[in-house]
């Protein structure tokens, strides 16, 4: 089924859909008429000799520069190819994808001025298939993402390089490939392609979703941790959560009873111990408070997507064009800062759990660093210090990027969000906090098929969840009586989590909020 845009009311998840499961895009009838009405009204003004920025002046610090109708779509063009600045690594298609898709959605709501038939070739494009190469450097995310949304625009216009059916080619090879015809763009068209905040948010709209996943991956790692530790299950009940009253922080205590339940491991009580240390025992306030972080961004995402972010704005019922600026990004750099700081959170207490397994002094019996002949074998001592490591470069990437600022366009933009550098880095965060939560599942059961080793029948005292947890990793990844080249198991964890396989087998039995 299609998913059918009109710049109001798409949504994260049909978002996903587009750019990762390659649904096909259809633009609504209303919004078709809106469009519609918009240009007519652009068209209009045009023929009064109205003096419109982007339109019949130059852009940024020109914009006092008048430009003749007859210039208009050169003006255009060279908008275009002059603001293809971008350096860098292409981004991974599937980000592409997404800003297409929300450029289009923007671009449907009726308030910018371009023409239907250009919104339906880049719908084209991205039904066909055919996805611009934008370099990932080089957007302040200001005047929105000028920079990788003209590299979007370039490929609209027939030019630049394309990547079409896993191979990189000239735009117009794949485009009469197609038979789609390039655009030959009109007055306003490139500046209501190309300034708006659709590629921050396509990056971060998909860190935002495998951070989704990756909350209750985290809830899945603590409950093999606790069924490897003894945990007490008693500090996840509700009469305390309740009391505090934050949301994410009574779902995760919901989660880890659900995890828990049947467990002959983690008990209500524990007779050698009162309280466990705070990266059990706290796992409710520690990660909800990111489950809580991460559902504010949700929100944000939700209402951006669905956003008009050019420049000019047009309200043809009221005959006005008006300049603005809801291309700044502000919005969204402030979310995204806050979401990779949400995710390094669920990574740094993971590797407080991944300590406590490997450390014979915290580890509750097991023998130290996992290894069952220690000294011969070094065991689980060296992936800690890979965890170690992430988690300390992630604290570099949480650097806040919205709190940068640097002039530009001779100081008429004066003020920029650095929207794209907080999205990009906190894909950088996400990588890394994937593969911490990977080395903590891999250290935890480890953990439990020791507790069998030592005769405390671990495995079998394990709940339906984690027992099916612990049944899947083993049909990946064997337990380790003597060292094994590391780097190859781990992999396994961090691909077990990137593909949702691990938390789709827990959820064959419980399923988690």
């Amino acid at each position: 089924m299609a998913v059918v845009i009109n710049g109001r009311d798409l949504t994260v998840e049909e978002v996903i859909r587009v750019c990762r499961g390659n649904e096909k895009v259809e633009i609504a009838e209303d919004a078709k008429v809106a469009v519609n009405k918009a240009r007519d009204y652009i068209e209009k003004k045009l023929e009064e000799g109205a003096i419109i920025y982007g339109l019949t002046t130059g852009f940024g610090k020109f914009a006092n520069v008048f430009i003749s109708p007859e210039e208009s779509a050169q003006l255009q063009k060279n908008l275009i190819i002059s603001h293809t600045c971008a350096l860098g690594d292409p981004y991974p298609r599937h980000y592409v994808r997404a800003a297409m898709l929300l450029r289009c959605n923007a671009l449907s709501r009726g308030n910018s001025g371009i023409r239907l038939s250009t919104i339906q070739t880049l719908v084209d494009m991205l039904n066909a298939g055919i996805h611009p190469q934008i370099p990932c450097k080089g957007s302040l995310g200001a005047s929105g993402d000028l920079a990788p949304l003209s590299h979007i625009a370039l490929g609209l216009i027939g030019l630049g390089k394309v990547e079409y059916k896993g191979e990189i080619v000239d735009a117009k090879v794949a485009m009469d490939a197609e038979g789609i015809v390039p655009v030959e763009l009109a007055a306003k068209e490139g500046l209501a392609l190309n300034n708006g905040t659709q590629m921050m948010t396509a990056v971060g709209i998909n860190v935002l979703w495998d951070a989704m996943q990756l909350q209750k991956v985290a809830d899945i790692a603590c409950a093999l941790t606790g069924e490897a530790l003894h945990a007490i299950k008693k500090a996840y009940d509700h009469k305390i959560h309740d009391l505090r009253g934050h949301a994410g922080q009574k779902i995760v205590a919901e989660n880890l009873l659900a995890l828990l339940e049947g467990s002959k491991n983690a008990l209500p009580l524990q007779e050698t111990k009162v309280q466990d240390p705070y990266s059990l025992r706290c796992i409710p306030q520690i990660h909800g408070a990111s489950r809580d972080a991460i559902q504010y961004v949700y929100e944000a995402v939700s209402r951006e997507i669905n956003a008009v972010t050019d420049n000019p704005i047009v309200f043809p019922d009221d005959d006005e064009v008006i300049s603005g600026g809801n291309f700044h990004g502000q919005p969204m750099a402030l979310a995204f800062d806050f979401l990779k700081i949400a995710i390094s959170e669920l990574a740094n207490v993971s590797e407080r759990r991944s300590e406590r397994l490997i450390n014979p002094a915290l580890a509750e019996g097991l023998p130290g660093f996992l290894a069952k002949n220690g000294g011969l074998n070094s065991g689980f001592m060296i992936a800690q210090y890979a965890a170690a490591s992430m988690v300390s470069e992630n604290k570099v990437y949480d650097h806040p990027a919205c709190v940068d600022s640097i002039p530009s366009s001779g100081n008429q933009e004066d003020h920029v969000s650095m929207g794209t550098t907080s999205a990009r880095t906190a894909a950088l965060v996400l990588d890394n906090a994937q593969k911490v939560i990977g080395i903590e599942i891999a250290a935890a059961v480890q953990g439990i098929y020791l507790r069998q080793e030592i005769g405390e029948n671990g495995i079998d005292n394990l709940a339906p969840a984690t027992k099916a947890a612990y049944d899947y990793i083993r049909t990946l990844s064997a337990p380790i009586d003597d060292d094994v080249l590391m780097h190859d198991e781990l992999v396994k964890f961090d691909e077990m989590i990137k593909n949702g396989e691990l938390l789709a087998a827990v959820e064959k039995v419980v399923t988690l909020k």
